[in-house]
């Protein structure tokens, strides 16, 4: 009897070996958006533990303001996914605060070569994604061989409904390229280019994004592209509220410009498909409306 139990027991043993545990642990990634977080969730599945810092869709992440709790999430971290282009320049002051030698750094700017002063609205750009999932991937990969085949079909699965996105982009732009459009601020330019609109009122943008006041003639030259039908839509920042977007807003409502609110951070409930895909469909069924 005592025979049996001392097998069963080494059997329990060999069950939970170091090898076996370490194989089960999940990966820690932190990503300062919380579009980054669904992608590195989408492409380590039940393999990665993904926390988001910038989560809230009602918050402004302009006024977001670091904390120990951040702190002391990132210093755990086996991999760190974040913007860079000044959008969240707190992160490296945090980076550099921590000791973590075993650590990824995954920067969407130096992915896509961009830089400080580029618009840091990255994320609509369509080539961006993809680039980050890649690292991610690799990465993951790396870290972690012993699932390697599920990093690569998380992979290619997010690829391809990113390019049913993209096709539905280039769908839209074989319809309406050229068509003049504006915005309270450039969060949603790089994907306005790529459906080939021509976007007016740039420099009141950038000025409204710096915090800054936009001078007489850009306010002036904004209400006339609203007044006189020269944009077809409004793009606005549905998380950033002050009287001059407000103003703007009554405009665009008295002159019938149709008005599409856009997100700097993923909202609640969504993924990255359905919120870019949703966006791309308010913006082609405002488009269709006017040419009928």
């Amino acid at each position: 009897m005592r025979s049996t139990l001392f097998g069963a027991a080494l059997l329990a043993l060999a069950s939970i070996a170091p090898g076996t545990a370490h194989a089960a642990e999940k990966v820690k990634i932190i990503a300062a958006e919380n579009f980054y977080g669904d992608l590195a969730s989408q492409i380590g599945g039940d393999h990665v533990e993904v926390t988001s810092i910038l989560s809230n869709p009602d918050d402004d992440p302009h006024l977001f303001e670091s904390s120990p709790s951040t702190a002391r999430a990132l210093s755990a971290a086996q991999i760190v996914v974040y913007n860079g282009a000044d959008y969240d320049p707190w992160m490296d002051k945090l980076l550099s605060a921590s000791t973590n030698t075993d650590r990824k750094t995954i920067v969407a700017a130096d992915l896509t070569g961009r830089k400080s002063g580029d618009n840091p609205h990255l994320w609509y750009d369509p080539k961006t994604l993809p680039a980050v999932a890649g690292a991610i991937a690799d990465e993951l990969e790396k870290r972690d061989s012993a699932n390697a085949a599920d990093y690569k079909a998380n992979l290619a699965r997010f690829n391809a409904a990113f390019a049913a996105l993209t096709g539905q982009a280039e769908a839209l732009k074989s319809k309406y390229q050229g068509t003049e459009v504006t915005a309270t601020e450039p969060v949603f330019g790089y994907m306005a280019e790529a459906l080939g609109f021509k976007m007016l009122n740039y420099d009141f943008q950038v000025a409204t994004m710096n915090d800054t006041e936009p001078s007489p003639s850009q306010v002036a030259a904004f209400e006339t592209s609203l007044k006189d039908g020269s944009a077809k839509i409004l793009f606005y920042n549905s998380q950033v509220s002050d009287e001059t977007t407000k103003r703007l807003l009554q405009i665009a409502k008295d002159n019938k410009v149709t008005v599409v609110g856009v997100t700097e951070t993923e909202p609640a409930g969504k993924t990255i498909q359905s919120w870019f895909g949703g966006q791309l469909q308010e913006v082609g069924t405002a488009l269709s409306g006017l040419t009928q």
